[in-house]
C-alpha cells in the first residue's frame, strides 16, 4: 500500500474509535508515578496545562472534546474577533499535560491502575508488606541452614 494511502487512512479517514485513540496527552509526573503510565485519552473534566503555542503555561479544564480536529476546548482560553465576540481556541492534545484526573469514571481510573473495572483496589502497603515477610523468611531459613551446616 502507497504511503500516502497509510498516512489518509489514520489521519483524514480514520474510523471514530482510531481517532478516538489519537486524543492522548501526557500526564504530569505525579501521576505518571502514580498509576505507571506515560499518557492517557483525554475527556471532559480533566485539568490540564497547555505546555506549546501561543497559551503556553495557561491552566484549565477542558470544556469540550472535538474527536474530528483532535483538539480540545479549555476554560478560560478563548481569542477576540475584531467585532469584539469572543471564541474559543481548539488546542491539540499533543500540546497538553494533563495535571489531574476527571474521577467520575470508575471504569477509566481501574483501566489506568491496571485493573478489571469490578475488581477491588488494592493497596499498595499490602504488597510491600508481604514481600518483607517474605525476604525476611527467606533470610532466616538460609541463616539456620548455615547454622545447621556447622
Amino acid at each position: 500500500m502507497k504511503p500516502s494511502k497509510s498516512r489518509n487512512n489514520l489521519i483524514h479517514r480514520a474510523s471514530f474509535h482510531t481517532r478516538s485513540k489519537q486524543l492522548g496527552s501526557q500526564l504530569s509526573e505525579d501521576l505518571r508515578k502514580k498509576y505507571g503510565k506515560k499518557s492517557v485519552r483525554v475527556i471532559k473534566g480533566d485539568s490540564i496545562k497547555i505546555v506549546r503555542g501561543e497559551f503556553k503555561g495557561v491552566d484549565g479544564k477542558i470544556s469540550k472534546v472535538l474527536t474530528k480536529k483532535n483538539s480540545v476546548s479549555v476554560e478560560g482560553v478563548k481569542k477576540e474577533k475584531t467585532k469584539g465576540e469572543k471564541f474559543d481556541v481548539y488546542i491539540h492534545t499533543s500540546n497538553l499535560l494533563v495535571t489531574d484526573l476527571n474521577t467520575d469514571d470508575k471504569w477509566r481510573i481501574a483501566k489506568l491502575e491496571g485493573k478489571k473495572a469490578n475488581e477491588k483496589p488494592k493497596t499498595v502497603i499490602e504488597k510491600t508488606e508481604k514481600k518483607e515477610t517474605i525476604t525476611k523468611e527467606t533470610k532466616v531459613t538460609k541463616n539456620q541452614k548455615k547454622e545447621v551446616e556447622k
